[in-house]
């Protein structure tokens, strides 16, 4: 493979090696490593062999990037909404019904197949590799925003936003019945089940096991034996606000995996043909990571969930 590009420098004070060229170049710290284990970086006209060894500042370096390769997953044409895109990032409005990320059994179809269509020969590369930068995730089933990096250094700049917990996500569902009280926060760890390994439950706040996890929700309307209501999340874990909401004995209306529509609401649900869950991530925030700029954007409910709301409204129905 054909080298791409050579950076060339020197570093302005003393640090880890590792530290200093990420600092100086805009590429991640893991990338650097990678690359010196690559034998891709001189130091003082010589071969640096660890990543954790000492540089003095104004020390001269060179790092040869190698071309970026081809990912796994293969571009395909498929439509996307964008509700933001420039050189480092990409927010996009996901349809309910479509993976994020390749898997056993979603191969093809995915959010990252239509991105690697979408931005080929835009995308600088994460660890080498010529791929979109998935930090978070939202399930098949559940529509909404998602920010997608196209760079090392966004790549690792989001990563660190969503591990402090300092991205703004606020969720629409419709629950079965009332929560109550209608306002509140569901402070209850997450982790796979035992019963079903391909789901999640809450688990005891002092269990070694699972991750911390917290919703607050609030009730926006109480509709016929269901509810709107607004989930802004702390932490983003698996399956989180499907999870938390059954939890409290008010599952998402139509969930296959947490919970059952009421009895009443089932003709409903299968008249409108609605068997996804009825949850929306209608709000994203964060600090764009090159610019430090805030930003924020949000995603008006689909089509197929408003007309579920429109219905529960109609005591007639």
């Amino acid at each position: 493979m054909a080298d791409s590009e050579i950076i060339t420098g020197t570093i302005e004070a003393p640090a880890r090696l590792d530290k200093a060229l990420a600092e100086a170049t805009g590429l991640s710290r893991a990338r650097v490593q990678n690359l010196i284990d690559e034998g891709r970086v001189d130091v003082a006209g010589k071969t640096a062999t660890s990543a954790s060894m000492k540089v003095a500042g104004g020390t001269a370096f060179r790092i040869i990037l190698a071309a970026a390769m081809p990912a796994a997953a293969q571009p395909e044409d498929i439509a996307l909404t964008i509700a933001y895109e420039d050189a480092h990032l990409i927010v996009v409005d996901k349809p309910a019904g479509m993976v994020v990320h390749p898997a056993v059994g979603n191969i093809t179809g995915t959010l990252v197949n239509a991105l690697l269509h979408h931005c080929r020969g835009n995308l600088s590369g994460i660890n080498g590799v010529a791929r979109p930068g998935i930090v978070h995730r939202i399930d098949k089933d559940t529509s909404g925003l998602l920010v997608v990096a196209k760079s090392d250094a966004a790549h690792e700049g989001l990563a660190v936003q969503f591990a402090a917990h300092t991205v703004h996500r606020r969720y629409i569902a419709v629950t079965a019945g009332h929560p109550s009280p209608p306002e509140g926060t569901i402070d209850a760890r997450v982790g796979r089940s035992d019963a079903d390994r391909k789901k999640m439950t809450v688990l005891p706040n002092n269990s070694s096991r699972g991750k911390t996890a917290i919703t607050h929700y609030k009730t926006l309307e109480r509709l016929d034996d269901a509810a709107v209501i607004e989930c802004r999340l702390e932490t983003g874990r698996t399956h989180q606000v499907r999870v938390h909401c059954a939890s409290i004995g008010h599952p998402l209306l139509g969930d296959p995996a947490y919970g059952r529509t009421p009895k009443s609401l089932r003709p409903l649900l299968e008249r409108l043909g609605f068997s996804r869950q009825a949850l929306h991530a209608a709000e994203l925030g964060f600090q764009h990571p090159i610019t430090g700029e805030t930003v924020q954007f949000r995603s008006d409910l689909p089509s197929d969930m408003m007309e579920l709301i429109d219905q529960l409204r109609c005591s007639d129905r």
